[in-house]
Parts: structure tokens; sequence; C-alpha cells
């Protein structure tokens, strides 16, 4: 049975070339722009070490509603005698800062349970995709 369609080899050539090429339009529009990635999962609260590794005496706090952020007070600042300004941005990404006073770490270095307020972090030029939010953190 003979075929009256015939492809010249231009039309073979031209219809090989649309079908690579689909291919790779396929595979470009697949990959997203990781800015307006819709299927980002939902950050999982991290719990805060009971011990940091390895032998330290440095104290380690919980931090509430975590999401990448350690709070850590060092031994030598435990004992310095002085306020402390402790940055827990961790691996969160923006920062919020804990104050606490000479009292406070008095009472945590004594084993006392200390909770206090982190600042609240807003949408900003530097953080414009972070929402508005704060966390406490505590201490023993």
């Amino acid at each position: 049975m003979k075929h009256d369609e015939s492809v010249s080899r231009r039309e073979f050539t031209e219809k090989s070339a649309m079908v690579i090429l689909s291919g790779v339009v396929i595979s470009i529009t697949g990959c997203g722009d990781s800015s307006s990635s819709p299927m980002q999962p939902s950050p999982t609260p991290t719990p805060a070490p009971t011990s940091p590794s390895g032998p330290s005496d440095d104290t380690v706090g919980v931090v509430s509603m975590n999401h990448g952020h350690i709070a850590i007070i060092t031994q030598a600042e435990l004992t310095a005698g002085n306020m402390l300004v402790l940055d827990i941005d961790g691996e969160a990404g923006h920062p919020h800062l804990v104050e606490l006073s000479v009292a406070d770490l008095t009472q945590i270095g004594n084993g006392v349970r200390v909770t206090k307020s982190a600042s609240t972090v807003m949408p900003d030029v530097l953080y414009p995709d972070v929402e508005q939010h704060s966390h406490n953190v505590t201490f023993n």
C-alpha cells in the first residue's frame, strides 16, 4: 500500500526541531523562581537542644513558636556581671533581641526558670518577607 503523503527533508527537520524544542520549553516552564514558589513547607518548630554539643556550661533557652532561632548564653556571659542583649537569629534569617538584666542572669545561673519576650520583628527593607511576630525565650 502506497501513501500519497510524503514529507520533504525540510519538513522533517522542522518537525523534529519543534519536537525537541517543545521538550525544552516544558523543562524550562517546570523550573520556578524560588522567590515565587507557593509550595514552601511551613517551618517546623525545632526544639532547643537539651545541652549544647560538646562539654560546655552554656545555657540553652527554649524559643516559643521557633523557626530556626537559637538562644544560648555562654558561661562567660552568665558570670560576667553585666546585662546582656542576646541576638537569637540562629538560622531563621531575621533577628530578635532578648534583654537580660544582671538579676535575670543571676537567676538563670542559679537554675531558676526565667522567661523573657524577644523584640518584635516587623517587615522592612531588610526583611520584606517576614510577618510581624515575636517569641518568648525560657531558660532552665
